[in-house]
């Protein structure tokens, strides 16, 4: 029966108080009868849409239909045919600006909630169903993928299918990029991660970690000495910008990468179980209006912060966060600092002690299409703060670029790639936010199984030219 309901199928959530104390997921999930009852609010439109608004095609009337009628299994096999991290997707992707977009249900109300669905199937089969993977016989042909990211792993998992020898080179420690460095424990719970990493190991996929591309080997070895037939670079965009103010130097001065690299990847918020302390302040101001933002201000809040202050230039209709985690950031007391921009941070003793700000007034649009901030005369003030977070935004780490001369970039970093992702140097493939500088996971994905359709090409022609 179908479900005229013009809201979606409300996600159940921690309640704010208890979250902001906790690195526990927040929302929870539905239930088989919730992800039931919102499948039948989908139309099943011939036209399809969301298909159309979805970075990797996922045949989304398909997989919801399968969940009206209770065959999760089937449902996921569906979202698995072109998403390799449905887990993921379900939790982290901008589904409001993409999928859910162009959803027709959205006109008179609110779109089906089909990230939450992606999510639920993904879940359910995780739980419940053992799953066998058969490993493709492979076809003697090496592929190398620089980063695993989602870019690297979509990329890596598409090639593994086609029966090519994939091998995952990795800078840190632990495989999964962004995801695990990224983004926070209660966002995207780790293990959700490690199982869809574990899913392409048993495809065959095989990952070398603290492999440093372009310092323990370049691009150029690994096509000329180690016989790979292709290389996707997939390193990502994490070199932290910074304002160039005053005090910018001052202990007590953070780029988000670090701090949430040391929370996330290395577990900061288990301290002292884990040897990896973060000092949080008592007064902590975060500038920046994006999802990094937010999520470092959240976990600031949750290491034990009495203030946490979110600083940015424009209105909050501007914020390129998601309008989820701006809401749960204000639901869990973080305190926004709207149309303000940071002109100096304060010290003491050397350490933070405060951050001068200036209010901002918007002006007509700039090149992004956004109204231009400018400084309001005689509005000077101060944030005390014992603590800065600069989440302004990052840019692709010049190593490749500077061990791989031939290889064209833009002149703030990213790699010029085609649409199918093919670089100034034949044989090498780049996507994800090393082209695009920082993205959305799905973005990246979709990046990466554009490039892996060209590397099989390239592949094919090569041999066949031999």
């Amino acid at each position: 029966m179908f479900n005229l309901d013009p809201k979606k199928t409300e996600m159940p959530v921690q309640a704010p108080g208890e979250r902001n104390k906790n690195f526990k997921e927040v929302a929870t999930g539905y239930t088989e009868e919730m992800a039931m009852s919102e499948a039948r609010r989908c139309l099943a439109c011939k036209h399809r849409p969301c298909v159309a608004g979805c970075p990797v095609s996922v045949n989304i009337p398909d997989f919801i239909k399968e969940v009206e009628k209770g065959n999760f299994e089937r449902a996921y096999e569906i979202i698995t045919d072109t998403n390799s991290l449905p887990a993921v997707c379900g939790r982290v992707c901008p589904q409001e600006s993409q999928c859910e977009k162009v959803c027709v249900r959205a006109i008179k109300g609110e779109s089906v909630g089909i990230g939450r669905l992606e999510r639920f199937v993904a879940d359910w089969y995780m739980k419940n169903i053992e799953e066998k993977i058969e490993k493709p016989a492979l076809n003697g042909i090496k592929m190398a993928v620089i980063g695993s990211g989602p870019a690297g792993l979509a990329c890596a998992g598409d090639l593994a299918k086609l029966g090519y020898d994939v091998t995952i080179f990795e800078a840190f420690h632990v495989a999964g990029g962004v995801l695990m460095y990224g983004i926070p424990q209660f966002r995207l719970p780790k293990e959700i991660v490690r199982k869809e990493i574990d899913r392409l190991k048993k495809l065959g996929v095989k990952i070398e970690t603290n492999s440093v591309v372009g310092k323990m080997i370049s691009i150029d070895a690994l096509i000329s000495e180690e016989g790979f037939k292709a290389v996707f670079i997939g390193t990502g965009a994490g070199l932290p910008s910074f304002m160039k103010i005053p005090g910018e130097n001052l202990c007590g001065v953070y780029s988000a990468n670090e701090f949430l690299t040391r929370i996330n990847l290395m577990n900061a918020y288990k301290f002292p179980k884990y040897d990896t302390p973060i000092k949080v302040g008592k007064r902590v101001a975060v500038v920046g209006g994006g999802n990094v933002a937010m999520d470092a201000a959240r976990c600031a809040k949750r290491l034990g912060a009495d203030e946490v202050y979110i600083i940015y230039r424009r209105g909050e209709e501007e914020m390129p966060a998601r309008l989820e985690e701006i809401h749960h950031a204000k639901e869990e007391g973080i305190i926004f600092k709207i149309l303000t921009n940071p002109t100096r941070i304060m010290g003491k003793d050397n350490w933070v002690s405060g951050i001068e700000c200036v209010k901002m007034e918007l002006g007509k649009p700039d090149e992004s299409g956004r109204r231009r901030p400018s400084a309001v005369e005689g509005s000077e003030f101060v944030i005390d703060a014992d603590e800065v977070i600069m989440a302004i935004g990052q840019s692709p780490n010049p190593l490749i670029k500077s061990t791989t001369p031939d290889l064209k970039t833009h002149n703030w970093g990213g790699i010029i790639t085609d649409d199918a992702g093919r670089t100034s140097k034949p044989g090498v493939f780049a996507g994800g936010d090393a082209v695009t500088g920082a993205a959305t996971v799905i973005l990246a994905m979709g990046a990466g199984k554009a490039a892996a359709a060209a590397m099989d090409e390239y592949a094919a022609l090569k041999t066949d030219n031999k």
